[in-house]
């Protein structure tokens, strides 16, 4: 009974739209991961792109989602959180939907002046801009909404429900591509998102706490931003950072063209992408307990060893199962480092910047988008070139692409190599000013 008093307690110290406004990321979370799951496969099979232009697509989408919070965030803060919410799901199922009507026969059969690639580059920065409203109104409805006794476990929330997203997100575009078509699962983010919009219209209320918040101005909030990029060991952390998430987003590039073309046309890839969100989602706290007394970054070097070791799995005897395992492998090495990254963001930030210095965190994720989604369409076909003869519709297989498991283990060495001397730097530094 006083763990369930103690238990109401805290989730009593949550403000209304607290729980609305986690709804909201569940919601953009299952919308978006559904059709990331996807997208690889259906802008090369679907829509006939090649690899690096598909990559180059995933890019500037990827990039821009992850880019763009830095300054929505500050227009989300100016504006409103609702005003936000409301903006960024209209726009993203404005987007979603022209993505389907894109690959739907309805495009084919109208004359268009700007070639498909084009109108794919507008359409999904368009629809990029309003998820980087999400993120930040997220995050800045926690803020506002939890008192500091339940803000860590706010956090927490948001973080199991982002992953909940991850891993359920897949499983609905694979129900949905199996069923109907590779093109339907847009129309269900689209819809996903509509609904959304109409939900912070009727539900989403602003904290009263917010109200209180006197915000400074536009050009002062600029001002600040650039402050950041002054800050060159911050920056050189969040460059080397950039190079683990690049690793990340082959699960969602070179992972589903590996599947399709060498396991099977009807491979679950989306399925097997979201193995890395369910580890996570039941193993988080555990893993959290076993690692708690590292220093942060010694965890983060940890976690992009592990990590690494994820693509040497693959390599040994590359079927289903072991690029199961691998997922599995990843997940680990991600929550060894993940948490401990937000902290070392958190205890650098000098004082009085501690949120703009989160901002700040989604950065090296925009980076690795910009760069992994090309880099990642360039790799599989560079390195499938010899051994996929295509004729038709038709695949022979002559060979298996070793290389492109060597090539993402190279990577996540030369990440940890690099991480493993910046945290030495580091240490010697604070142990100097210390002395």
């Amino acid at each position: 009974m006083g763990t369930e008093s103690r238990l109401k307690k805290l989730l009593s110290g949550f403000h209304r739209s607290f729980w609305v406004a986690n709804s909201l990321e569940l919601f953009e979370r299952l919308a978006y991961y559904a059709q990331a799951a996807v997208m690889s496969i259906f802008l090369r099979n679907h829509l006939k792109f090649s690899e690096v232009d598909a990559g180059t697509l995933s890019s500037l989408f990827g990039g821009f989602v992850y880019l763009l919070p830095i300054f929505a965030g500050t227009f989300a803060d100016k504006y409103g959180f609702r005003k936000a919410f409301s903006f960024a799901f209209l726009l993203m199922s404005i987007g979603y939907f022209a993505v389907y009507l894109v690959g739907s026969p309805f495009y084919s059969s109208i004359s268009v002046a700007l070639p498909l690639f084009w109108v794919l580059v507008i359409v999904l920065i368009f629809t990029a801009i309003g998820e980087s409203f999400i993120k930040p109104s997220v995050l800045g409805t926690i803020a506002v909404s939890s008192t500091p006794q339940t803000k860590s476990l706010g956090y927490a929330i948001y973080y199991t429900l982002v992953n909940v997203g991850g891993a359920v997100g897949p499983a609905i575009a694979f129900f949905f591509r199996d069923k109907i078509g590779i093109d339907s699962v847009y129309a269900v983010s689209a819809v996903t998102c509509a609904l959304m919009f109409f939900g912070t219209l009727i539900f989403y209320r602003v904290p009263e706490s917010a109200l209180l918040i006197e915000q400074p101005s536009l050009g002062q909030k600029m001002k600040d931003m650039l402050s950041v990029l002054r800050n060159g060991r911050f920056m050189v952390f969040l460059l080397i950072f950039s190079l683990y998430w690049m690793m990340f987003w082959q699960i969602f590039v070179i992972i589903p063209f590996y599947l399709t073309d060498f396991i099977s046309k009807t491979a679950p890839f989306e399925i097997i992408e979201s193995v890395d969100a369910w580890v996570i989602i039941f193993l988080q706290v555990f893993v959290n307990r076993v690692t708690r007394k590292m220093p942060p970054v010694t965890a983060v070097v940890a976690g992009f060893a592990v990590s690494t070791l994820s693509w040497l799995v693959i390599a040994i005897e590359p079927n289903i199962w072991t690029i199961i395992a691998a997922m599995v492998v990843w997940s680990f090495g991600e929550m060894t480092q993940a948490p401990r990254y937000y902290e070392y963001i958190a205890d650098h930030a000098p004082k009085g910047q501690e949120a703009l210095f989160q901002g700040y965190a989604f950065l090296p994720i925009a980076i690795a988008w910009f760069v992994g989604g090309t880099f990642g369409g360039w790799l599989y076909s560079v390195m499938t070139k010899s051994i996929l003869v295509r004729t038709g519709d038709m695949v022979k297989v002559l060979g298996q692409p070793t290389g492109i498991w060597l090539s993402l283990t190279g990577i996540g060495i030369v990440a940890t190599l690099l991480m493993l001397v910046y945290n030495s730097y580091i240490t010697r530094k604070d142990r100097g000013a210390t002395a």
